[in-house]
């Protein structure tokens, strides 16, 4: 089939070129031509996909990638996998209506559209469809399907491939389902269809929400537990050995990423506007979660103090400064927020972060460093806000003179947990 995937990112790129490596012809569409052209030379941005793989499928013809709108003529299946940011704590889909109303000028009988775009109940119908059908003069169901199937992507997670995460597909009617679950099963191992879009929809924002809202609770175990005496990372590993009823999640310095700041707040939003009623449980995770920055900054001060050292003027190095453990993404990374504290304290802050591609430090504030020896050393606090597997924890703890760590992986006298 010729699909296009419209929107060529951390979602979009591993969906088509997995698309392509299963037999079908994709088309990648982005509107950003440095990105495509990026593409075009084999240079993949994204980790899950590594060059080797793109390359593959570019020389065999089976994948493309363009900025031109003309490439997308002919499609039987475009998925739309664009950014659905907040603004001002307001769901901006300007986004998927654009990619909609251009998709919309190529759809063409017995065409499919699917939304893969997280998003709040509702929009695949009360958004997407009517664009569609205004941008073609189509009939939505006698002319052209759609559904909504939300991605599941987890950037550098080893135990789960792409292909391997369950897939949930759903249609705006029986035709609908049934074409886009036959889409899904080629390219997934395991496809997961739900009664309608809205549910789909709902079901990505309940699974962001429950690690969301857990985070929080943790985190603000976190900061009550120290003033009570209470070492909170023995005291989540005693309560793991129960054996149900309980899932493990642990403290940090905050969370990032595409999906975590952002996605309950959909929810939160959309039940505040249909409902006209708060969404509690969220609000407050987003405001404790909102904290945690602040909370590793206050107990660096303190840390330093009790040393002799005022945060101003101090050196800082903070190890890990993109949104996760082992990936190379830095949207809506806390450790961003915690340097730009620092430096609003006067001190003096350096940043290392290994995973990023070509020594990119788009978004930062801070100089980037090697994580050596000689600079952990000459630092008075090192702060280890995400344990990637490059870092050298050993030599870590041998040299630096003092380390507040986030991720209770060091021990020692010059270590401070969380």
């Amino acid at each position: 089939m010729q699909i296009v995937v419209a929107g060529q990112g951390y979602v979009g790129l591993p969906l088509a070129v997995r698309a392509a490596e299963v037999g079908h012809r994709v088309v990648g569409y982005d509107v950003d031509p440095h990105r495509v052209k990026q593409l075009a030379a084999g240079h993949s941005y994204v980790e899950d996909v590594p060059g080797s793989r793109l390359r593959a499928v570019l020389d065999s013809g089976a994948y493309a990638a363009t900025a031109d709108t003309s490439a997308l003529a002919g499609f039987d299946v475009a998925v739309i996998t664009v950014p659905t940011p907040l603004r001002e704590g307001v769901p901006d889909l300007t986004y998927i209506e654009s990619c909609a109303r251009t998709l919309g000028e190529h759809l063409r009988p017995g065409a499919t559209v699917v939304l893969e775009s997280t998003t709040y109940p509702g929009t695949t119908e009360e958004l997407l469809v009517p664009v569609l059908e205004q941008a073609s003069g189509l009939k939505r169901g006698v002319d052209f399907l759609v559904g909504f199937s939300p991605e599941r992507i987890a950037p550098g997670n080893t135990r789960w491939s792409f292909e391997g995460t369950p897939k949930l597909v759903s249609g705006i009617d029986a035709k609908s389902l049934e074409v886009i679950t036959a889409f899904y099963d080629g390219i997934f191992q395991t496809t997961v269809p739900v009664s309608g879009t809205r549910v789909a929809e709902m079901a990505k924002l309940i699974e962001n929400t429950f690690r969301f809202v857990n985070i929080s609770l943790v985190n603000e175990l976190a900061m009550l537990a120290k003033p009570l005496g209470v070492n909170i990372w023995e005291a989540i590993d005693a309560a793991a050995t129960k054996p149900f009823g309980f899932t493990r999640f642990t403290p940090g310095p905050g969370v990032g990423g595409h999906c975590l700041p952002v996605d309950p707040l959909f929810l939160s939003w959309k039940v505040h506007q249909e409902l006209g009623v708060p969404s509690r449980f969220v609000e407050l995770a987003a405001d404790v979660n909102r904290r945690m920055p602040s909370y590793v900054v206050q107990r660096l001060v303190e840390g330093l103090e009790e040393r002799g050292m005022p945060i101003h003027g101090s050196r800082v190095l903070l190890l890990g400064m993109t949104y996760k453990i082992d990936a190379a993404d830095l949207r809506e990374s806390p450790s961003a927020r915690v340097a730009e504290l620092l430096i609003n304290l006067g001190a003096d802050v350096r940043g290392a972060e290994p995973n990023l591609p070509n020594g990119d430090d788009t978004n930062l504030n801070v100089p980037l460093v090697d994580a050596t020896a000689q600079e952990i050393a000459a630092s008075d606090a090192v702060v280890l806000l995400m344990d990637h597997a490059r870092f050298d924890l050993a030599m870590i703890q041998q040299n630096a003179p003092y380390v507040l760590d986030c991720r209770n992986r060091l021990s020692g006298p010059n270590v401070e947990l969380l």
